[in-house]
C-alpha cells in the first residue's frame, strides 16, 4: 500500500510539474516579428524581417495587391505573411497591407507590392536575391 501511495504522490508531482511548464510557456515573451530597415554597403537601405533578419523582396512582374509568383516560383521566393505587421525604424504600418492571393494564401504587401523572402539567402543580412533575372529586388523603404 505504501508503494501505491508513493506512485500516487509521484503522479501528482509530475502533473504539477507539467502544469507549471505549460504555465511558463504561456508566460514566455512574444517573439518580435516587426519589419525593420537594414543597411548594407552596395545595396543601401532595405526592408528585413526583424525576427529572422532575412531580407524582403519584391517581384517586378507583380502588380499592387496581386502576385504573379506561383507554383515553383514560391519554392524559391517564399511569400511573407504574419497575422499582424509591426514596424520599426520609422516605417509606417499603414504602408503594409494583407491581401489574399489567387491560390487562397494570405500575403503581406508594402505600398501594394507583395513581399517575399529568397530561398538563396542563408543568413540575416544576405541579399543574394537582389537583381535576380532583373525582376527581383530588395524593398527600399
Amino acid at each position: 500500500m505504501k508503494s501505491m501511495a508513493k506512485f500516487a504522490l509521484l503522479g501528482v508531482v509530475i502533473v504539477a510539474f507539467l502544469a507549471g511548464g505549460i504555465a511558463l510557456a504561456a508566460d514566455a515573451p512574444k517573439v518580435d516579428t516587426a519589419v525593420k530597415v537594414a543597411d548594407k554597403a552596395g545595396i543601401g537601405k532595405f526592408l528585413a524581417c526583424d525576427v529572422s533578419g532575412m531580407t524582403l523582396y519584391y517581384f517586378k512582374k507583380d502588380s499592387p495587391g496581386k502576385s504573379a509568383c506561383e507554383g515553383d516560383c514560391l519554392a524559391k521566393w517564399p511569400l511573407y505573411y504574419v497575422d499582424k505587421v509591426a514596424v520599426k525604424d520609422g516605417l509606417d504600418v499603414k504602408n503594409f497591407t494583407t491581401f489574399t492571393r489567387g491560390d487562397g494564401k494570405k500575403q503581406i504587401a508594402y505600398k501594394g507590392m507583395p513581399l517575399y523572402f529568397f530561398a538563396g539567402d542563408k543568413k540575416p543580412g544576405d541579399t543574394n536575391g537582389q537583381g535576380v533575372k532583373d525582376v527581383w529586388y530588395v524593398v527600399n523603404p
